[in-house]
């Protein structure tokens, strides 16, 4: 978020303050708690890092975005501040913004920990070696202190780490991505970023919904507005209402609306929500449930 869109909140929010002026508020967060989301919160900034635990404990991560900066910060803490971690990362692809957070991955620099890298990408140390060459950043990725591992990932290979059935799907994209999903105990999470669905592509919605069929929560990308899509075709990412229609069709729970575009506001963000909602009433879908991924979020699959 830049100045003039956190001041414009501010602003806002003080209008709204002096506009209830008489009104009776127990306490100032009480008073909060009727305004915007969007006037309380921010969406987040940092690009993609996601961390799924299993029930007995074990942790999973995808991607490693600049997000990983801020997870790395808080693992240190534990375990792999003491270089005896252990990790599992699955990427799904090597765009910047889903590899760029490694060099400040204060873990990976840390002797005694391990991790596992995990992609359908038989040249995936070859990339990562790639984004750390001198020219890029100072130090290699060889002299990470931490132990690196990598496993490619075969088609139709699942993985289970930690109770945790881990599939993957590979996605229409630039370069190509790949969807995961982790089922345990009934439940499923899919991670679906860097998709493209349009109007042309319902065979495919279609031939997919067997990995995605009545998924607990679905994060999937929904970067552009219907009008946008058409502006940026084939640059590989789906419109809200397009993720709307995907979802509905694959009977999901709960669709997490996520990789924003970046040059909208958390107001605009706050609107798109609101129309997918909608969208989704016209639809006549009655049983899922829609919300906008923020940076931070957590949710628990019971």
């Amino acid at each position: 978020m830049r100045t003039p869109e956190y001041r414009e909140k501010i602003l806002t929010i003080l209008k709204m303050a002096e506009a209830s002026e008489g009104k009776a508020f127990s306490s100032p967060e009480t008073w909060m708690e009727t305004l915007p989301d969007y006037l309380t919160s921010v969406t987040g900034g940092n690009t993609t890092c996601i961390k799924v635990r299993s029930s007995s404990g074990d942790s999973v991560l995808i991607d490693m975005g600049t997000g990983v900066r801020v997870l790395g910060d808080e693992l240190i803490q534990g375990e792999f501040g003491k270089g005896t971690g252990e990790l599992s990362i699955f990427f799904t692809h090597t765009h910047w913004d889903h590899i760029q957070g490694i060099p400040f991955f204060k873990p990976f620099y840390i002797p005694g920990n391990r991790f596992t890298l995990y992609s359908p990408n038989k040249d995936l140390e070859d990339r990562l070696y790639y984004q750390q060459e001198p020219r890029f950043f100072p130090v290699s990725f060889e002299r990470f202190a931490g132990q690196c591992s990598f496993h490619h990932l075969k088609i139709d290979e699942a993985i289970e780490i930690g109770g945790m059935k881990i599939e993957w799907l590979p996605l229409k994209h630039p370069g190509g991505s790949v969807a995961y999903k982790f089922t345990e105990n009934g439940k499923s999470f899919v991670f679906a970023t860097d998709a493209e669905y349009t109007g042309e592509d319902l065979p495919l919605v279609a031939q997919q919904k067997p990995f995605f069929f009545g998924a607990d929560l679905l994060l999937l990308d929904s970067q552009y507005t219907l009008d946008d899509s058409f502006q940026k075709f084939d640059w590989g990412h789906t419109s809200y209402t397009m993720a709307v229609n995907c979802a509905s069709n694959w009977e999901v729970k709960t669709l997490a609306l996520t990789h924003h575009e970046p040059a909208y506001s958390d107001e605009i963000l706050a609107i798109i929500l609101d129309d997918a909602k909608t969208h989704a009433e016209n639809l006549g879908t009655k049983d899922l449930s829609i919300i906008l991924a923020r940076e931070g979020m957590k949710f628990e699959l019971v």
